[in-house]
């Protein structure tokens, strides 16, 4: 039973992506935080969940770097959200992830191929 639920459970994020998925996110188009965690859930077919609290922690991290900035908007369900956009120096900060991000899934790679 108990490796059941190990198998179910879902990943944890490794140190750092989630700063990476979320400046990927909005900078396809601005979103609340809710859009946003459900954006990562569903392009990650369920994989990836984000948790709330951690979700508002990197934003307010991000928005006081300058890679992020926030408006209040109405919502399609006519309600006001924080509405979060990536920033020019949000977008340098994105490419810097990704590179790094590349470097490091082609370093494990090469390790799991080890023969």
């Amino acid at each position: 039973m108990a490796r059941k639920a190990r198998e179910k459970k879902t990943p944890d994020m490794i140190q750092g992506t989630l700063d990476m998925l979320i400046l990927k996110v909005i900078h396809v188009e601005p979103m609340h935080g809710w859009g946003i965690t459900k954006r990562i859930q569903q392009v990650s077919d369920g994989a990836l969940k984000v948790n709330q609290g951690s979700l508002y922690t990197s934003l307010l991290r991000m928005t006081r770097a300058g890679w992020v900035k926030a408006e209040w908007r109405v919502t399609e369900n006519n309600r006001k959200a924080k509405y979060y956009r990536i920033t020019g120096a949000g977008v340098k900060q994105l490419g810097a992830e990704e590179e790094r991000w590349t470097r490091l899934t082609v370093a494990v790679d090469q390790i799991l191929g080890m023969a």
